[in-house]
């Protein structure tokens, strides 16, 4: 029988100059490149870890089989090539071999922009494989792939170096070891013996880390079947038919229910009977993501070798903090993991729930979700949230709330995950306990959101789009047509200024989330029906009134401004360009308001009086300020030695802090609460310098009691009754009467 396969293998360089030569093509019955940008990462990992990576099919062609075949290039290759083999088995492995190390100038699949890979030398050498491999797609990796200087100084090896082939990998590693090496007698010149030791550190390491590139380029083997270039076709399409059936691929769920079933535990039927009530989410690694909360409560990490110490009785070795080493079995009986299976796959029920609450989360829709992989940490968050002390458990709400919320908006749980989710369970349940334990995800985020771009948040699916989706739900966005909160279920997005004028007008950003709200089809098309605001909205103002249209507007975070904006006539690019600026203005200032000053769960009659209370605090701080002349010293003792404790402890969560201004009178101001601005008003050697403003010190104490009853009501989600309400508001307006404070309402009706 003529021997139509022959097994063999190659080493990664070997496949790395086929790579380059072009000689891989891609029959038209295979589908397209799919993989995200961190499976590639994952395999990258996997080959300079030295793990084995799965063989290739290849079917050495002839230009008959590649034309009957319709065979393409590999995604991003560009020229005619060496066409050589037919890739029958392993097109997304090959092709992202190729994407990391050839650094194509092209987008990543179904992504706008072009990834680049990297690995990080330090991380890696420590072992710290999770943090090791890293890629980027913004113009800090497109500038960090030019500048080799700053690749030595981060430690910052890019893949494409190795795909350059020639001696360019050589050349690196001699110049990144000389970089250091340069360094250390810097360092020793200056006397610096820290300094000294750590780039003799990061020699030693530029030397090891090449030798170990050298040994993977080299010895890495690949292992592939060709098969005889004369097979018919017919039969080289049947053997694909065949390794397709039967090449499901295995993964993490699959390898642990083979190793249950010695013990009696048939794990894919708890999953199908656990399937029907997770099927909101449409992910095929739910089944995963339940084992993944088991192991997150019993170990805290969810990579996939800690999921192997959830089987019934494996011994895991724990490191004592003196170094010694003991024993461990995390699940002792099939019992035991059938409960903890049980709790994770409620604990998963509660979080989509929870998720889907229009008033809380507001993710009316799967596809509206912003992560499905952020679920295993917040599911495990909310489990461990129930497990402490009652009085504690609305803190911890809100700190998942924020911890979520900053997730979304800093695309946190775009990339590959197990290793956040166990740092951000850690993180924030430290935080449940310690409130100066603020994770620096929370600072992170009030520094980026002022920042983010929502003009290029175009694509429906994007953590940012869809958490602005969720926002306009929660914030009760009303339908155009009744003014009433709509069914949510009914809810999609839809152009505000119609995508065909853009189009017209050459407007790639028309497809914006800036340009989109949450709409029913019965008002878009009834009431938009492809025709500009201009011609709508006065509409819309006829049958109800214009205070009515503005206030379902607001609704939609569309300011006064913005809708004046709308109904221009004529309506022009440059308005629009003016529209979304006032949007992105409008609704930066909402993800502030509901997010960062946690007034989310307040309706918006409490987030006003809030809003209020905030801006009497701020002109009280700025009159104690005018009035002291700046001089700290003059504050009460325990007043100035409560904000003292509290600054240091903001400067330890936040070494970025301007330690100047803090060392100032308003500085110092910041950080104090209500009723030590009362200390300060009130105290016997600073009351003279008040009580031109204030009357007198017996009505100032009861102004300052019924505002604070407001404010810990509304501020610890207490139920506001209508006494504490009226008596508070009545403080409010007290207040801003004797004040020289801004707190006043806006003729588009903002209290500023």
């Amino acid at each position: 029988m003529r021997d139509v396969q022959k097994p063999d293998h190659v080493s990664l360089n070997g496949v790395l100059n086929w790579l380059r030569e072009g000689r891989f093509r891609i029959p038209d019955f295979q589908r397209e490149f799919e993989w995200k940008p961190w499976d590639i990462s994952e395999l990258m990992r996997s080959i300079f870890l030295d793990y084995f990576i799965g063989s290739l099919l290849l079917w050495k062609g002839k230009d008959m089989s590649f034309d009957a075949l319709a065979c393409e290039p590999i995604y991003g290759f560009k020229g005619d090539g060496k066409p050589t083999y037919i890739v029958l088995d392993g097109q997304q492995r090959l092709t992202a071999m190729y994407y990391a190390f050839m650094a194509p100038e092209v987008a990543a699949p179904s992504r706008q922009n072009r990834f680049l890979y990297f690995i990080r030398v330090d991380q890696f050498m420590e072992e710290a494989y999770d943090e090791a491999f890293v890629y980027g797609w913004t113009r800090w990796a497109e500038n960090l792939l030019q500048d080799r200087e700053e690749q030595f100084r981060t430690h910052m090896f890019p893949l494409a170096v190795i795909g350059s082939g020639s001696w360019e990998l050589f050349y690196w590693v001699q110049d990144y070891e000389r970089y250091w090496k340069d360094k250390e007698e810097e360092a020793r010149q200056a006397l610096d013996e820290e300094a000294t030791t750590e780039a003799q550190h990061h020699a030693k390491h530029a030397r090891e880390f090449g030798e170990h590139l050298k040994g993977i380029t080299e010895d890495y083997q690949i292992s592939y079947i060709e098969l005889d270039q004369d097979l018919e076709i017919d039969k080289v399409c049947d053997i694909f038919t065949r390794i397709n059936s039967r090449g499901i691929r295995l993964d993490v769920f699959d390898l642990i229910n083979a190793l249950l079933k010695p013990k009696g535990l048939q794990l894919k039927q708890m999953w199908r009977e656990a399937a029907a009530r997770l099927e909101f989410v449409e992910s095929e690694r739910m089944n995963v993501y339940i084992l993944e909360v088991m192991s997150i409560l019993r170990q805290a990490y969810c990579s996939p070798k800690y999921l192997y110490y959830l089987l019934p009785g494996q011994t895991r070795m724990i490191r004592e903090p003196d170094g010694s080493l003991r024993r461990e079995v995390l699940v002792p009986t099939v019992k035991d993991f059938e409960n903890r299976w049980h709790q994770a796959v409620q604990a998963l029920e509660r979080a989509v729930n929870t998720l889907r609450d229009p008033h809380g989360f507001g993710v009316v829709s799967s596809e509206y979700l912003p992560y499905v992989s952020i679920l295993p940490a917040f599911a495990a968050l909310q489990e461990a949230a129930r497990g402490i002390p009652a009085n504690r458990q609305l803190g911890a709400e809100r700190k998942i709330r924020h911890w979520y919320w900053a997730s979304v908006f800093t695309n946190r749980y775009s990339g590959s995950v197990e290793s956040t989710t166990a740092r951000d369970f850690i993180d924030v349940k430290r935080w449940f306990d310690d409130d100066s334990a603020e994770p620096p995800l929370i600072a992170e985020f009030r520094d980026r959101f002022r920042h983010l771009d929502l003009r290029r948040e175009t694509k429906r699916g994007s953590s940012v789009y869809n958490g602005i989706f969720n926002l306009l739900v929660v914030n009760g966005a009303k339908d155009w047509m009744t003014g009433a909160s709509p069914q949510y279920g009914q809810l999609d997005d839809h152009h505000i200024v119609p995508r065909s004028w853009g189009r017209e007008q050459g407007l790639e950003v028309v497809d914006s989330i800036l340009n989109r709200t949450a709409l029913t089809a019965d008002t878009n098309r009834k009431v938009i029906r492809n025709r500009l605001p201009n011609e709508y909205l006065p509409e819309l103002i006829a049958q109800n009134g214009e205070d009515t249209v503005q206030a379902i507007l607001a609704s939609h975070f569309i300011s006064p401004t913005a809708f004046n904006i709308l109904i221009r006539t004529p309506f022009t690019p440059n308005d629009f360009e003016e529209f979304l600026s006032e949007r992105q203005r409008t609704i930066q200032e909402a993800i502030e308001e509901l997010l960062l000053k946690e007034r989310l769960d307040l309706s918006p009659r409490l987030r006003e009086l809030d809003a209020r209370t905030e801006q009497v605090e701020l002109a009280l701080r700025r009159l104690i300020a005018d009035r002291l002349d700046g001089d700290i010293h003059q504050l009460p003792q325990h007043v100035l030695q409560r904000v003292n404790e509290r600054i240091q402890r903001a400067m330890k969560r936040d070494a970025a802090l301007d330690q100047q201004y803090l060392a100032t009178l308003p500085g110092k101001l910041e950080y104090t609460d209500l009723r030590e601005l009362q200390d300060c008003l009130g105290s016997k050697h600073l009351w003279p310098l008040f009580e031109e403003h204030f009357g007198n010190r017996e009505t100032l104490v009861k102004r300052f009691d019924q505002l604070a009853q407001l404010r810990n009501a509304i501020r610890h989600s207490r139920s506001v009754d209508q006494v504490t309400s009226k008596e508070g508001e009545a403080a409010l307006l007290w207040f801003e009467g004797v004040l020289p404070c801004r707190a006043h309402q806006s003729p588009d009706g903002a209290w500023v």
